[in-house]
């Protein structure tokens, strides 16, 4: 530990990521001559370290030996193999004033040393020199981006945070939440340059310099700008969630979607999972002495886990080796080099030895160079990027056929699923992602056969490339040699390169059909769970059944439960029940009624309808609705559930979560594993741990954006909000309990276990009903709104904003003083821009009383005509899209909620049956499901219809209405028209007329 200040004051220093280039390529220069003493040899070509040298901008000779001794230092002995951050090999940064940079510098390290100075003598020695270190590169990476030219084009999101938080950077290492303000001065640049990663000492072993750069890899893969990819990496490197960089951190990212986002998150933890495995790679094969030059650089190459499965299969621990690694121990290495270098030397003859096997006989020998040399010809970088480069222009088709296995292990009825691919045949640039998943699902079940085809011209023009230029002899070969030549390019496309790229294309084909997958999957569930609540309702929650009867559930508009019982309505007591049901009903002025999708659901639902046709329930307007009960039962017998409702009946929970999921569905649809909500297509065929990030990531993103009520909201809810979890969740409710209820934002950062950073992420998504608070409050938290306005601003931009440890003592006494409601608390304005949204108050002549009503909006529309939105961000020193989530704010009614532009539930009162439908019938229904091949659709029939997706044009989408993601999802209402009916099969094809 007593290295760790040293070697992080060196690296402070280390301004430019450039300078680790030099490095990594100074070893690799200082290597060939070693290379060539061990006859290592490497055929002729244009060498590629060239272009892993940038012109250096900035460097200065005493600097660049500086990071060389660092990174030496740090490699542990690994050979020329550099720990390191993965973002200082990135791009480069454009020129810099160094002078202002140094005088940057020694201000933030006078700023240290005063503070340091403040700072309680109690703490440990190496406490302080954990700070120390972070103050210092801290400063660096403040003094090297704000010190360009361009950081004064665009201000900060936040100005009134910087001096704040600047002193807060150096006085402590805890201040989670404030850092990323002071980054947001240096990170707002119009060009978005990317800066190297804060350090990070538990995670320093798993990265590994590699010869490729992870931004420009990044934005290669995702087809994203690469200073968007160097912020996004800065951010998540912060700990910031998705909702919060989508809400108030969009100029960073170029305005990319939540989606887009998960796909540049799960992309970089590919290749930071590649970096950590060549690196665990490399130190195995050190410790076994199998190490060498050119394995290195090879492994180094490698951006994938199929490149570094096939360059270190052969040195895995127990393996036999392979045909070349045997020759090798013959000592024919030196002759297959001989035969490349200098042929004319060569004589096969003098390696033969009668008594050891292998090398008795001509044959043997030549058999030996020619695997030698396959080896050889497989593992080259550059003979791989051609043939990679050759198969992007030619036709490759994957085919599956039948398998020829026993009719005892396969299932016949399996077999007829899979009638489409058993003579299946397709261009891989062509193909479906749910043709791989069921061709995938087809192997997997042994019913199918599946090969990748790659023609004979791709390999001929491969041989004619490899003997014409990148592994022609050096002299002239004797036609025996040649011919040994020509049988080595063979061998090694037949046996090692082909089998590769089958591997590659497989891997990618199915890791691209499955991300597909969890994303339809997302957007399915984003859909369902945004779902317009139909609140100020009465519901009664049907879960239908038919020996067990049906369980009947009623709940209050405050979703509390007020009856619950059970019916029997398929065992010849129809009549009897209808009684109960309407004197149900009548007495709880209940005029909606929720049915499940389950067993029994088709009887339940006419049984209603005939009552409802036949006005039994007058004088009540009875009207039922159809909700997926996917998950209820497994949600019923849940702790979760037994904790919400004890004592209640596991079959009755069910009824009560059906009722909910029309009322809120949100707030409902949460505490089920989102899984098992049956939104998702070849779910369980796909990695599970994607499956699972991404889904409760989409569950985060849409509870964040729709926000909850602190004061009001449940646990299982609030845990889902960006920055929570379920252990902070828990500490707010038990607060709340003790305190009473939240006052204002300020009050979270005194809830256990809720540091600055989850503060920081949280706020935002965070209500306070005031109406609810100036109810429960005393008078002293019902001022006038000028004083609202005052205490307001300086509790959150004056009192949280200082130290950390001493300072949060300090400002949590000043906030029991003070706990005055501040009306910005309701809306989506983030603490941090409550001195912009102030000042913009001001300059419209508004108060906060006047949030969210008509006059409010009046003033900031006269205001934005006659100003313009970007010339206020500029007068402000904000930028445009922090100046637009506080126009939002704003404007929005208090409780505003963006569901209510969406679809609610398709109240029915009517059925329709299967055998009454006829070809051309027009009807509207309702999506359940969307998939990669299509739409399906309830339409009453008690069988949803499929919408192919050769169906869904663009011209067919709704133009004007509000959609939450491409295409169509669940909950939409459209009109569609009979295509086919196949009553035998139970399948209806549809034809989509419109989106209602």
């Amino acid at each position: 530990m007593s290295s760790l200040p040293r070697r992080a004051k060196v690296k402070v220093q280390t301004v430019v990521s450039k300078d680790e280039f030099s490095s990594f390529s100074e070893l690799s220069s200082a290597s060939e001559e070693d290379d060539k003493e061990d006859s290592a040899w490497e055929p002729q070509k244009k060498v590629p370290r060239s272009r892993k040298q940038p012109v250096p901008k900035e460097c200065k000779p005493k600097r660049v030996r500086r990071v060389k001794k660092t990174t030496l230092q740090m490699s542990d002995g690994s050979e020329g193999v550099a720990v390191k951050e993965e973002l200082n090999n990135s791009v480069a940064i454009a020129d810099v004033d160094l002078e202002d940079r140094k005088n940057k510098l020694d201000t933030v390290q006078t700023l240290k040393t005063a503070k340091t100075k403040r700072k309680n003598s109690a703490q440990s020695p190496s406490g302080q020199r954990t700070k120390k270190l972070k103050v210092d590169e801290e400063g660096n990476r403040a003094s090297t981006i704000e010190s360009g030219h361009e950081a004064a084009e665009m201000p900060s999101t936040s100005t009134m945070w910087e001096g704040a938080c600047k002193k807060e950077e150096n006085g402590d290492d805890f201040t989670f939440g404030q850092s990323p303000l002071k980054k947001m001065k240096t990170e707002t640049c119009p060009q978005g340059q990317p800066v190297r990663l804060p350090a990070n000492a538990t995670n320093i072993k798993e990265e590994v310099e590699m010869n490729w750069d992870i931004v420009q890899v990044l934005s290669e893969r995702t087809n994203i700008e690469l200073w968007v990819c160097a912020n996004i990496i800065r951010l998540f490197n912060d700990d910031n969630t998705i909702p919060f960089i989508i809400r108030y951190r969009k100029e960073l990212i170029n305005n990319l979607d939540a989606d887009s986002l998960r796909e540049v998150r799960q992309t970089l933890e590919e290749l930071r999972a590649v970096a950590k495995k060549v690196h665990s790679t490399i130190q195995k094969i050190k410790k076994e002495g199998k190490m060498s030059e050119c394995l290195l650089k090879a492994l180094l190459n490698c951006k994938t886990f199929e490149e570094l499965e096939h360059v270190s299969a052969p040195y895995k621990t127990g393996s036999k080796g392979t045909k070349a690694q045997r020759a090798k121990q013959l000592g024919l290495e030196g002759a297959a080099r001989t035969l490349l270098e200098n042929p004319g030397q060569l004589n096969l003859l003098s390696y033969i030895k009668p008594n050891i096997k292998g090398l008795s006989a001509l044959q043997d020998i030549e058999t030996g160079v020619q695997h030698i040399l396959a080896d050889m010809i497989a593992k080259d970088k550059d003979t791989l990027d051609f043939i990679r480069k050759l198969c992007q222009n030619r036709y490759i088709c994957i085919q599956s056929s039948l398998a020829k296995v026993s009719s005892k292990k396969v299932n016949e009825k399996d077999v007829d699923k899979f009638l489409l691919y058993q003579n299946f045949s397709c261009n891989i640039r062509n193909i479906q992602h749910h043709q791989i998943l069921a061709i995938n699902r087809g192997e997997n079940l042994k019913i199918l056969t599946v090969k990748v085809n790659i023609s004979d011209g791709v390999k001929n023009e491969f041989c004619r490339w490899c003997i014409q230029n990148r592994w022609r002899p050096r002299g002239f070969a004797r036609p025996e040699l040649m011919k040994i030549l020509h049988s080595s390019l063979d061998d090694s496309f037949k046996r090692l390169i082909y089998p590769l790229l089958c591997r590659e294309f497989r891997a990618k084909l199915t890791s691209d059909a499955e991300k597909e997958s969890v994303m339809m999957f997302g957007r399915n569930l984003r859909q369902l769970l945004l779902t317009s609540p139909v609140p100020g309702r009465t519901l009664m929650g049907v879960d239908p059944g038919y020996k067990h009867g049906c369980k009947l559930a009623i709940i209050s508009p405050t979703s509390q439960i007020l009856h619950t019982d059970v019916v029997y309505l398929h065992c010849g007591q129809g009549f009897r029940e209808a009684e109960k049901i309407k004197r149900l009903l009548l007495n709880f002025s209940c005029s909606t009624v929720v049915i499940g999708n389950g067993t029994a659901c088709r009887e339940t639902e006419a049984y209603f309808a005939d009552l409802i046709m036949k006005n039994y329930f007058a004088p009540l307007d009875v009207v039922y609705c159809i909700v997926s009960e996917a998950g209820a039962s497994i949600y019923s017998v849940s702790p979760e559930a037994n904790k919400e409702m004890p004592g209640l009946d596991p079959n009755l929970r069910s009824a009560v979560s059906i009722a909910r999921r029309v009322q809120d569905p949100l707030a409902e649809l949460v505490k089920i594993e989102p899984k098992h909500i049956g939104v998702g297509m070849y779910q369980h065929d796909v990695s599970q741990t994607l499956l699972k990030a991404t889904l409760d990531s989409v569950v985060e993103e849409c509870v964040s954006f729709v926000g909850v009520d602190i004061n009001i909201c449940s646990e299982v809810l609030l845990r889902h909000i960006a920055g929570l979890n379920a252990n902070r969740a828990k500490n707010i409710i038990e607060w709340r309990e003790k305190n009473g209820p939240f006052v204002n934002r300020e009050q979270l950062k005194k809830v256990k276990g809720l540091g600055p950073k989850s503060f920081q992420q949280c706020a935002g998504f965070i209500r306070i009903n005031q109406d609810y608070i100036r109810t429960f409050c005393s008078s002293q938290q019902t001022e006038s709104a000028g004083q609202i306005q005052g205490v307001a601003v300086t509790s959150s931009a004056g009192v949280e904003v200082t130290n950390e440890k001493q300072g949060k003592k300090k400002s949590k006494t000043a906030v029991n003083v003070v706990l005055k409601p501040n009306p910005l608390d309701q809306t989506c304005i983030h603490p941090e821009s409550y001195d912009i949204a102030m000042r913009f108050l001001s300059f419209i002549r508004g108060t906060l009383y006047e949030i969210g009503k008509p006059e409010m909006e009046q003033k900031i529309n006269s205001f934005l005509e006659k100003e313009g939105i970007e010339k206020i961000a500029e007068s402000l020193q904000t930028t445009v899209h922090t100046l637009q989530v506080i126009i939002d704010g704003l404007s929005q009614p208090e409780s505003f909620d963006f569901r209510t532009d969406f679809d609610k539930p398709d109240f029915k009162r009517s059925i329709v049956c299967l055998e009454d439908l006829q070809v051309g019938t027009v009807l509207t229904g309702k999506v359940e499901n969307a998939t990669l091949f299509g739409i399906f659709v309830d339409i009453g029939v008690g069988r949803s219809g499929l919408i192919p997706i050769r169906n869904v044009t663009e011209a067919k989408l709704s133009k004007t209405k509000k959609r939450r993601s491409l295409g169509l999802g669940p909950g939409e209402r459209v009109e569609v028209q009979v295509l086919n009916i196949d009553i035998p099969r139970s399948r209806i094809t549809l034809d989509l007329i419109r989106v209602l």
